[in-house]
């Protein structure tokens, strides 16, 4: 069951649905534009000169797929019953809802695990269902994660330029993955004993997380991390470099992959520099060396070069350059599927890969509602009539397209 909206509770639930998850979607009125999940409304959005009221966004297409899709009014007392009968017929529910408006809908955690105590409930939120009043509360996004994080603290040129935020939602696609994750492990824990169990996902704390030793750092030696530019602040070499026609990404970071580096670039053998201390206080002896090796070459030589030498020259691919990568390719990582709003699109795969139970698209983002029969009928047991009433009385609803490009059941 996904109850969440925009990108990280609901990614969870995707990528769990790429690998067999059945995930039905419930969202709330307004069954149609403007959508209580925004993310369907993301800009870009698909077909590209469609009608306004008949498209649909970029982001949805890819986050969405593998789902059935629910239309179903939580804020009325029959809504929250049909929502509660799917739970305790559900392994997992992924929500994405500010902390207590569940509680504020009759439905809190104990009541929920009453009903369905094998139940795990994922609740990925900002800041966390505990902790200060202050922060629980509070509006978060992606940009507020990477904020809160201290990932924006070490991105970008040092001051006084401001720190850079990433061009994508990162915070939320790595927030999904931990709280597939969570999902997995207390599932696991369900399936073993019977007892269900609340899985809270704060935002900023993944990112904390994943940035690496920083916390050590600091409590151990007193270090704040800053920017550093394109520089890293403890790897080297370990940066960008000018090619002839772009940039070249160079990692070096072991002393076996230095080595090789030095031989192949012309560096003296020498063993202050054999530590990865005494590279990086020399950088500015050193950078001026690769630079010059990297700058006369172009991109391709220099991924030969390295295929040659084993050493890490990797290219700085755009979407034009891995539309045509042939490992992407190889890897099924550029897949083609059908959209019952936009029609045939084609997107970013499923990973990672495993050998007996591989992912797979199976169906793409359904439109809001496409699936209220299948489920009330089929998973619920209502009798249609049962179903013509709630969506008479706008507790279920939908918005299929005018000219539906793939089946559904409304």
């Amino acid at each position: 069951m996904d109850t969440g909206r925009v990108v990280a509770g609901p990614w969870a639930a995707t990528f769990l649905g790429d690998f067999g998850a059945e995930v039905i979607h419930v969202e709330g009125p307004p069954f149609g534009p403007s959508y209580a999940d925004p993310s369907r409304l993301l800009p870009p959005l698909l077909p590209v000169g469609a009608p306004a009221d008949e498209q649909v966004s970029e982001s949805w297409v890819q986050y969405g797929r593998n789902k059935l899709s629910v239309g179903m009014d939580l804020a009325r007392p029959e809504g929250r019953t049909l929502l509660l009968s799917l739970l305790r017929r559900s392994h997992i529910w992924v929500d994405a809802s500010r902390p207590g408006t569940f509680d504020k809908l009759g439905l809190p955690d104990h009541v929920v695990l009453r009903a369905n105590p094998s139940l795990v409930i994922v609740h990925v939120s900002g800041f966390g269902q505990t902790g200060s009043e202050r922060y629980r509360r509070r509006p978060s996004y992606d940009l507020t994660a990477q904020a809160m994080s201290g990932y924006l603290a070490c991105q970008g040129n040092p001051e006084p330029e401001p720190p850079m935020q990433s061009g994508t939602a990162i915070n939320d696609l790595v927030t999904g993955l931990g709280a597939a994750a969570g999902a997995l492990m207390a599932l696991h824990h369900a399936q073993r004993t019977g007892e269900g169990q609340v899985v809270d996902v704060a935002a900023f704390e993944i990112f904390f997380l994943m940035m690496e030793n920083m916390a050590v750092d600091f409590f151990s030696r007193g270090v704040v991390r800053t920017r550093h530019g394109k520089a890293h602040p403890r790897l080297y070499p370990y940066g960008i470099y000018p090619a002839r026609d772009g940039w070249i990404a160079l990692a070096a970071p072991t002393q076996l992959s230095w080595r090789k580096l030095r031989d192949l670039v012309g560096l003296p053998a020498d063993p202050a520099w054999d530590t990865m201390e005494g590279r990086s206080s020399s950088r500015d002896k050193i950078d001026p060396v690769l630079r010059a090796f990297t700058a006369p070459r172009s991109v391709q030589e220099l991924e030969e070069i390295g295929e040659k030498h084993d050493v890490a020259f990797a290219p700085i691919l755009t979407m034009r350059e891995i539309a045509k990568n042939p490992q992407y390719e190889a890897r099924e990582m550029l897949l083609s599927w059908e959209d019952p709003v936009v029609g045939k699109v084609r997107g970013a795969g499923v990973t990672p890969k495993l050998s007996r139970t591989p992912g797979k698209v199976w169906r793409g983002a359904p439109w809001l509602g496409q699936d209220n029969r299948s489920v009330l009928e089929g998973l619920l047991g209502l009798s249609p009539a049962r179903r013509a009433s709630l969506e008479r009385r706008g507790i279920v609803g939908a918005y299929p397209p005018r000219r539906p490009r793939a089946t559904g059941t409304a």
